[in-house]
């Protein structure tokens, strides 16, 4: 069913195709953040379908406001913004038109060739994993709200693997002693699986390399395992964790492997953008875990924070049963597409106030997540990898 556009909707049009990439089911746009852009001038056109592996079908997007249209090529040839979850394929690359827009997780640090590709294609690229860590750009920061979907899902996994219960029980068979859950990182993943662990009633102990986050993981009723590692080059100025020193990480390593051998399970959270993730679980720890613990390695994707992790599978080594999931945000598609519609929503109307341009590259917003314009590339580290491929 096709509807026609509210007469106020005479802006930029902004498309959502069906996502390609297999696996991934979440949708950039939902019904509820249609009916707002519509409601402030946006044109909204949505593939046939687009929602539906998110539970939204497509009559919840006619009765918001938007055109739903047969395929994803007229989506690409009507759109003036193009509104993702996962970057574009090449083929998708292929439809967008010179003068466009795309806004997606375009993961520049890691893949600058994608940044240079679109530039190449004179397409305007807008990633959503670039919003800086500031506050007026919490509404937009789409990372965290991904982080909070994994760190909660992490602990669901763990709690289905492990061969015991979570929570302290009394029972006629006796008393049965609660879960023991270490979480390294305490980030918005790490911080949401402390959370859900102790919701479950688990005894949770955390780790961070930055002793600014304590406060937070003892309100949420876990200990705190802290190591004088010079903590004042532990994190950013954007408040991202940093690479540490050779003496540094081997002190962290021996803290870890001594709380690990009591430990459940391990929910492992740590990540430096842009570059592999830190390893903190050497084999050595997982041989001195207890048979029938659980590792959850949310840092699979990047190397992995785990030696013995393999991306995107189960494995068990050593009586351990290390889990490397890639994209947990997809198993709760909903909620996941509820949230990143509402970041992506609002970094929209940001860069598009009254639903017209307005790129203003000295705003700190615009200037992070706009990569690429005019056939140019601006993102910082692209031009840098640029210039070391030239030479």
């Amino acid at each position: 069913m096709v509807s026609p556009q509210p007469e106020s909707a005479t802006g930029l049009a902004v498309g959502v195709p069906r996502e390609t990439i297999p696996g991934e089911r979440r949708v950039a746009l939902t019904p509820e953040v249609v009916k707002r852009l519509t409601g402030r001038g946006f044109r909204v056109i949505v593939e046939h379908d687009a929602g539906a592996a998110a539970s939204y079908p497509d009559a919840l997007y006619t009765e918001a406001g938007a055109t739903v249209v047969p395929d994803a090529a007229q989506v690409y040839r009507e759109a003036d913004v193009i509104l993702k979850v996962q970057r574009p394929t090449d083929a998708e690359i292929a439809q967008l038109r010179p003068g466009t827009a795309v806004i997606a997780f375009l993961s520049p640090l890691t893949r600058p060739e994608l940044v240079v590709q679109l530039a190449e294609r004179k397409v305007t690229a807008i990633s959503m994993d670039a919003i800086p860590r500031i506050t007026r750009a919490q509404p937009m920061d789409a990372l965290s709200s991904m982080s909070t979907i994994a760190g909660y899902k992490a602990v669901l996994l763990a709690a289905n693997a492990l061969p015991k219960f979570f929570p302290l029980l009394m029972t006629a068979a006796g008393t049965i002693p609660p879960a023991r859950v270490l979480v390294l990182g305490a980030g918005v993943a790490g911080l949401q699986a402390i959370a859900t662990a102790r919701r479950l009633g688990a005894v949770v102990e955390a780790f961070d390399t930055r002793p600014v986050v304590r406060e937070q993981v003892e309100s949420l009723g876990a200990t705190f395992l802290e190591i004088d590692i010079g903590h004042e080059g532990a994190q950013d100025a954007s408040g991202y964790a940093k690479e540490l020193a050779e003496e540094h990480i081997r002190r962290e390593i021996a803290l870890i492997k001594d709380h690990a051998a009591r430990s459940d399970v391990i929910i492992t959270t740590a990540l430096v953008p842009g570059k592999r993730a830190p390893l903190l679980l050497p084999e050595d720890t997982v041989v001195g875990m207890r048979p029938g613990s659980v590792i959850v390695d949310l840092a699979a994707e990047m190397g992995g924070n785990c030696e013995l992790t393999v991306p995107g599978e189960t494995v068990v080594r050593h009586g351990v049963t290390i889990l490397g999931p890639l994209n947990l945000p997809s198993e709760m598609a909903y909620h996941a597409s509820q949230m990143y519609a509402k970041n992506i929503g609002a970094l929209l109307e940001h860069l598009a106030p009254n639903a017209t341009w307005t790129l203003d590259l000295e705003d700190a917003i615009t200037a992070g997540v706009v990569l690429t314009r005019d056939g140019e590339v601006l993102h910082g580290p692209t031009r840098e990898w640029m210039k070391e491929r030239v030479a």
